[in-house]
């Protein structure tokens, strides 16, 4: 089998979760403060970029990160274009830990409108997609926004995030839509309603061959999305963790079976660059545990 098929087989079946360490611009600096690194100790956006490498290079170095509890890892482009124990990032994650590597392919959110945030334009993702998959990518991400139940904001997002997701497919890609419904989100219930509705609607446009995936909020009624989980065109339905600390998003995610988590602060949690390393090993080991069971439900 090919690297691809390989990687297909593991998302699509065995045992864990994905790893979502794909903060970028403007979060970049949330993540560092979390992390115990403040503004001060770096300047400008490239000295930024190295510090948040040197944290995610010591999470996966880390001997509790391998592919037999995390299942694949979500890069931003600019660690996808950086190495990783002598080899390119991707390239680290597949040969030496068995993680399949994903690229968050997104510029960030537009100023919401009905609701709802879409993806800002994406220039230059076709030569960004072909880099990818020249550096051994298996899939992408790309996050947009539900503040609110407005049908037609709604629409407009599924609509999106399934036009890119073609481009992505044609690439040779397998993409991660992730229409996000905010935790906060005074009619969440009823915003899921309809994204699920039009998520359906899409999914049956597709030809058999179109293989994606969904990052979603953990819903508000357990179970919600176990068709989309069903689905023959789906992969897997992973879950966001949404500003849910660990322990919620973990017992919210147990609740759902088929579907597996998809953190990124949540993950991170607890770790600090103050930590030494057998104090970093054994929270992060903690960390990924709970997660991994949580996601064997």
């Amino acid at each position: 089998m090919s690297d691809f098929d390989t990687m297909l087989s593991k998302v699509r079946s065995a045992d864990g979760f994905i790893a979502a360490l794909d903060q970028s611009g403007g979060s970049t600096p949330k993540a560092l403060r979390l992390y115990g690194i403040t503004e001060d100790q770096y300047s400008g956006d490239a000295e930024m970029f190295d510090k948040i490498h040197e944290m995610r290079t010591r999470i996966v170095t880390a001997k509790c990160f391998h592919g037999d509890r995390v299942l694949g890892a979500i890069l931003f482009e600019n660690t996808m274009d950086r190495e990783i124990g002598g080899k390119g990032s991707a390239a680290y994650l597949w040969q030496d830990k068995n993680v399949v590597p994903f690229l968050k392919v997104d510029k960030g959110l537009a100023p919401e409108a009905a609701g709802v945030q879409l993806m800002k334009p994406m220039p230059g993702l076709d030569e960004l997609l072909q880099r990818a998959k020249q550096k051994g990518i298996f899939g992408t991400k790309m996050r947009s926004v539900i503040k609110t139940a407005d049908a037609a904001g709604i629409r407009q997002i599924a609509a999106q995030q399934f036009e890119i997701g073609r481009q992505i497919l044609a690439a040779g890609l397998v993409p991660i839509l992730e229409p996000e419904v905010d935790i906060h989100s005074p009619s969440k219930a009823e915003a899921e309603a309809l994204l699920k509705a039009e998520l359906r609607n899409h999914l049956g446009q597709l030809s058999p061959d179109q293989l994606l995936m969904f990052k979603l909020t953990l819903p508000e009624t357990d179970g919600f999305y176990q068709e989309l989980v069903d689905h023959p065109n789906v992969v897997r339905v992973v879950a966001l963790s949404g500003g849910y600390s660990r322990d919620e998003a973990n017992a919210r995610l147990a609740r759902n079976p088929g579907i597996i988590a998809s953190f990124s602060r949540a993950l991170t949690e607890g770790l600090t660059a103050q930590q030494s390393d057998s104090e970093f090993e054994a929270a992060l080991d903690a960390a990924i545990a709970s997660i991994f069971a949580a996601s064997k439900t």
